[in-house]
């Protein structure tokens, strides 16, 4: 049975052997967030929230890049939104995996 602990993924963010992916996005979420917010002249909120949908692939489109600079920015979140998913889909399962071989 999963517990709460798993099912909100505290198990894979508190876990050593994964600290330094959430490290990772997290950098990368606070340094789109600061250049959204200098570049483009949004709101904190809306720069964290611009980055997090591009980054998960979501992309309302309530909100989109005016110059070029912001625009060749984004387009690299978006690949390295993929990434990431893919890179936290990998770890949640080696993660599990390690659990159930103990």
């Amino acid at each position: 049975m999963v517990s709460l602990y798993e099912t909100l993924f505290l198990d894979v963010l508190f876990d050593p052997r994964t600290r330094s992916l959430f490290i990772y996005v997290a950098i990368v979420i606070a340094i789109g967030a600061v250049l959204y917010h200098w570049l483009e002249g949004w709101s904190w909120l809306d720069s964290f929230y611009f980055v997090v949908i591009t980054l998960t692939t979501i992309g309302y489109g309530d909100f989109s890049p005016t110059t070029p600079l912001t625009k060749l920015i984004t387009m690299f979140y978006g690949v390295n939104g993929v990434i990431v998913l893919l890179m936290l889909f990998d770890v949640v399962r080696r993660l599990r995996r390690w659990e159930i071989g103990n």
